[in-house]
């Protein structure tokens, strides 16, 4: 059965196989990613005693290799068989993890988690656009907001297992083959999924920045940068200042957790609003709660604070980050789907990355206090740009 009936009325069914296949393998690559995030800090210093500076540094190298392959990544998709993409993307990027048991030395390392961000940028834009391509018209912002929720559901387990793993064996290699595993078993689903063939787009085409980037959601993806900065510096640095400054060694098990929770249960209140196409109406919500959660975190540096703010943060970007989302689809037609997924992601590895080196320069140089202010101050300065811009753009410029 492919409908459902709902209120007397014929809907089509949000849940198909495929769409579930998707959201599932999603999650897998997620899980995959999370269980190294916030133990790579630690990793770093305890194996090759790197300090704040070069940890920033050599995370940063991800974010760049992520970011550049999302640039490209929408005009592949949008032009050749979306799961031939996805398929291979995602085989490089499960077979990756191996060079991180078998790198001895920090610069061997280094490279090899730069090299890493390729992939991981390639495959969550095809699995992505496949997710939309699966759906049902009539439920795709809905779907858009719900496809989320396995990221959401990820970092909800995925960094509280690893940090068990390390508390109980202090055995990195052990966290590094599960995260292969887990993303095996992704590639190993998305590889049932079935899709409408796509032939590769035959003849010369222009060659325009607009390929690559959507232009249109230019000012989106500037106030997006600044909350990814806020979040960058966060998470990365987020277990490292817990052990180090409030005592908290396996407590960041416990925010993640809490972050996660929060991102759940406003994508779970928020996807009324997306599915009566009150897009503008979660945005404006999550980023007002968003800014609060991050001055929490900064201005409260204890253990309330710390927990508070997972909370109330993961609250904020569970209603804004669909949101946008379904923004920059919204904004696009559909033969440049894969680019409006690929620009959103573009703008958040931008915002992420910057984030990660600033906030291992200021917490190196002037504390943990300077990091997450300033990551409060750059968010307040993308809460700005939505009022004063962007949610206006939005409605007039919508094609949906």
């Amino acid at each position: 059965m492919n409908n459902n009936t709902v209120n007397g009325q014929h809907t089509e069914r949000l849940w198909n196989a495929n769409y579930t296949k998707v959201w599932v393998a999603n999650f897998m690559i997620f899980f995959s990613f999370m269980l190294l995030t916030p133990l790579l800090p630690i990793y770093l210093s305890e194996q090759f005693g790197a300090d704040k500076d070069t940890i920033g540094l050599v995370l940063f190298g991800y974010a760049v290799m992520a970011l550049v392959a999302r640039l490209f990544s929408g005009y592949v998709v949008d032009s050749f068989p979306r799961k031939m993409v996805l398929l291979i993307s995602f085989t490089v990027f499960t077979l990756f993890f191996v060079g991180y048991v078998a790198a001895g030395t920090l610069m061997l390392f280094a490279a090899v988690r730069t090299v890493h961000g390729m992939p991981f940028g390639f495959t969550t834009v095809a699995n992505s656009t496949v997710a939309i391509d699966v759906l049902p018209s009539s439920r795709r912002t809905e779907g858009i907001g719900l496809y989320g929720l396995s990221n959401n559901l990820a970092s909800a387990i995925s960094p509280t297992v690893a940090i068990w793993i390390y508390t109980t064996t202090h055995n990195f290699d052990i966290i590094f083959w599960l995260a292969m595993g887990v993303a095996a078993v992704g590639l190993l689903i998305d590889a049932t999924v079935t899709t409408r063939p796509r032939a590769a787009v035959k003849g010369k085409q222009p060659v325009s920045l607009d390929r690559f980037f959507l232009m249109k959601g230019l000012g989106e993806a500037l106030t997006m940068v600044c909350f990814a900065f806020s979040y960058g510096v966060m998470s990365t640095y987020v277990a490292i200042y817990g052990k180090e400054r409030l005592g908290i060694e396996g407590g960041s098990g416990t925010f993640f957790l809490l972050l996660s929770l929060g991102l759940i249960l406003s994508r779970l209140q928020g996807n009324k609003a997306l599915r009566q196409g009150r897009i503008t109406h979660n945005a404006s919500l999550g980023v007002c709660v968003s800014l609060v959660g991050y001055l929490l975190f900064a201005a409260l540096p204890n253990a309330f604070g710390y927990y508070a703010a997972a909370l109330v943060i993961g609250l904020g970007n569970g209603h804004m980050y669909p949101a946008y989302q379904n923004m920059f689809v919204d904004l696009a037609p559909h033969t440049q789907r894969g680019t409006a997924n690929s620009s959103i992601l573009v703008a958040w590895d931008v915002g992420v990355g910057l984030g990660i080196v600033a906030g291992g320069v200021l917490s190196q140089h002037w504390g943990y206090g300077a990091a997450f202010w300033t990551a409060w101050v750059v968010n307040a300065v993308g809460f700005a740009g939505y009022w004063l811009y962007v949610k206006s753009h939005f409605t007039r410029q919508r094609l949906r």
